[in-house]
């Protein structure tokens, strides 16, 4: 029978130890980006895809149907393989004088993700009551005013369960940027697999830090409903 000695150390303690760390931070900044860009793209999306213009409402919806309905890494590798073809001299200039691996990665996953951020807070601004889309435009607001004051902020407090569980999904999607050679989380692990042949404790290691991420931003959610959404439960 095949015997396999566990060694732990390389994992919490060394050089190696340092690699898993140094990856956390990039997943962890990966993240952090493509969070808060895909919610200020998404929250766009969404206002234009209510909108009574037809041809806007048109874009917006071709740009939700297209990016929710195509897998990710090939949007990894079209950013980070094609993107000199649509984006302009200036900004891949821009992007290869810096970390283009992580830029292309946090474009693939903010555009990815903000379209079903979009879709979550369309539902949720379908939520509130139209009466109070109507009081506001006839107290003289225009309509992205009674967006921007009225109806947006209670859409995006009524959707927040719906758009950590989105934040969560990304920060683990962020492991496929490790095809395009973001030294991330996984990306690491693989290393300290590579130069150890402990795959067992490497990826073990790194399921233990999802895992842990997941649960933080699950407790922040829970959080968030106890003393935000339902305060006279807690």
């Amino acid at each position: 029978m095949l015997k396999y000695s566990f060694d732990w150390s390389i994992v919490t303690s060394g050089k190696y130890f340092e690699w898993l760390v140094s990856g956390l931070k990039v997943t962890l900044e990966l993240s952090a980006v493509g969070i808060v860009c895909a919610f200020i793209l998404g929250l766009i999306i969404a206002v234009l895809r209510m909108s009574h213009f037809r041809p806007v409402r048109w874009i917006a919806t071709a740009y939700l149907e297209f990016f929710r309905n195509t897998p990710l890494l090939v949007q990894i590798f079209f950013w980070y393989f094609g993107s000199y073809k649509v984006l302009p001299a200036v900004v891949n200039d821009w992007l290869n004088s810096t970390n283009f691996e992580f830029a292309a990665a946090a474009i693939a996953l903010t555009i990815y993700t903000s379209a079903f951020i979009a879709e979550d807070i369309r539902s949720g601004i379908l939520s509130i009551p139209k009466e109070q889309m109507e009081a506001a435009r006839s107290a003289g607001f225009s309509y992205l005013r009674s967006m921007q004051y009225i109806i947006l902020p209670q859409a995006v407090r009524i959707t927040v369960p719906p758009l950590v569980n989105q934040f969560l999904n990304l920060a683990k999607n962020s492991s496929l940027a490790m095809s395009i050679g973001v030294m991330e989380l996984t990306y690491q692990a693989r290393q300290v697999e590579s130069y150890t042949f402990k795959g067992f404790e490497a990826f073990t290691a790194a399921t233990v830090v999802y895992l842990a991420l997941s649960v933080v931003i699950t407790a922040l959610m829970d959080l968030y409903n106890k003393k935000v959404l339902n305060p006279h439960r807690a």
